[in-house]
Formats: C-alpha cells, structure tokens, sequence
C-alpha cells in the first residue's frame, strides 16, 4: 500500500457524466447488461461508445472492479489518439483515477497494475521531461505485479517490453536527470530484454499489430536485420480493424520495404 500513497494526493480531473441508456421497453438498463452491451461494443473496436457505458456502471457503482480497469484502459486508448496535449491528458488523468480504484480494491491483481502501468505511462509521455522519468521509473513495480499474478498478460508483457527499451536508450541529459532525481539507471534493462518481453507479448496475444510494430523497431535499434524483416513480415499477415491498426501496417510495409532495398 506504500506504493498507493503516492498517487493519493493526485489531483482527478472529473469527466461528466454518459447519458442514461435506456432498454427498448423505457425501462432503466441493469448494470449486467450495461456491461454486456460495454464488452461487445468494445470488442467491436467502438471504444467511445463502450467507454460511456462502463462510465454510466461507474455512476451508479463507483467501485465494480471490471468497469474501473475497462474504462481505465478505454481512457489511455482514446487518450492516443488526440493531438493536442490538453485532451490527452485529461483522458490519461481519468485512467489514472480509475486505475487508483481499482488498485486500491485488489492491489494484487493483474488488471489492477497492468492499468497502473498503463496510465502511470500515458500520462508520463504527455509530461515534462522529469515527471515522464518519474513515471517510467513508477512503472515497473506494478508490470512486474501483474505479470506475478498472470504471467500470461499480453499487455503487462508489452509494457515490461517498452519499459526495458526506454530505459536502456536514455539520451545524455535523461541518464543525468535519472541519477540526479532517482538514483541512477535500472542496470537490468537491455534491448536484449525488450525484444523477449515483446515477443512473450506476441506469444500471448498474436493479433496485435503495435506488438509486432514496436519489437521491429528494438530488433532495428540492435541491428538485428533478419528479425526486424521476419518480424514485419509477421506484422503484415495480422488483420487490421481500425484507423490506427491501418495506419500501422502502413508504417510497417514501408519499413519493411526500407529494409529490403538496404
């Protein structure tokens, strides 16, 4: 619980409240059905949709642990895809309050850290230079909880991966603030270990394109030529549903493309 009292005095930025659903009869939906319909909309890539429906559970049962951690990841999600900073960050405070519930409910939990993770690292990458390394650095206790809990945890692995990328590629003035403020690098990260991280993340969960988008560019930074092109050739093969899954595999056929030609 020490790890919690740092985020208690964390200001929330309140959101206002989704519009009652209602079922076809005029009757009020129960929040079992306020979640089904949330977890196929979200399966349905309709992440604003699904998102106003966990927040209307939330309303009405501010600690259901399923819709806290739900609408948590939906904030950092949607959170990505705003180009101004005052938008995104308002979408990754939310998550990070959500997240802070859903801790405080079950701290042990996978979901419960990989969120704390997860929006620690959103909000991080939308800050200052030191709070973002204050951010990375709060990370990897709570990765590390949830992959205790659920070593096959696809999203905890992904970030365990990014983190040891991150963190074993700090510029000049990064390592001097890290050691100034909080002592020093982490000695254990490698690009070595961010390329496994990644690929257990593939082994778990195949069908996500950032996956194999983000271990081709730790596969490019070690000059690993022969898995950067088998790991975007991989990439390409993974159907894409959304803009930004699109967008993608855009970016991977060129970098692909790229890297045959050299």
């Amino acid at each position: 619980m020490k790890r919690l009292c740092t985020y208690i005095l964390v200001s929330f930025i309140l959101c206002a409240g989704a519009p009652v659903a209602a079922m076809a009869n005029g009757g009020a939906a129960s929040g079992k059905e306020l979640m089904q319909r949330a977890e196929e909309l979200l399966n349905s890539y309709q992440d604003s949709e699904a998102l106003q429906l966990y927040e209307q559970v939330l309303a009405e049962s501010p600690k259901n642990y399923e819709a806290l951690c739900k609408a948590s990841f939906l904030h950092c999600r949607i959170g990505e895809r705003y180009p101004d900073e005052t938008s995104r960050m308002r979408h990754f405070l939310k998550a990070k309050e959500y997240a802070m519930v859903a801790y405080e409910l079950q701290p042990t939990d996978a979901e419960a850290n990989y969120v704390m993770a997860l929006s620690l690292g959103s909000e991080a990458m939308a800050s200052s230079a030191r709070i973002r390394l204050q951010g990375i650095n709060q990370i990897k206790s709570f990765v590390d909880a949830a992959l205790v809990d659920n070593p096959k945890h696809a999203g905890a692995w992904h970030i365990l991966g990014r983190w040891y990328f991150k963190m074993a590629n700090l510029n000049f003035a990064e390592k001097a603030a890290s050691s100034m403020f909080f002592g020093g690098i982490c000695g254990e990260a490698t690009n070595e270990k961010a390329a496994h991280a990644i690929e257990q993340a593939i082994l778990y969960n195949p069908r996500n394109i950032r996956y194999y988008y983000d271990l081709a560019f730790v596969y490019e930074e070690m000059k690993n030529t022969s898995a950067c092109i088998s790991t975007l050739r991989k990439a390409l093969t993974v159907t894409s549903e959304t803009k930004e899954e699109l967008e993608l595999s855009r970016r991977c056929n060129i970098m692909l493309q790229g890297k045959l030609k050299s």
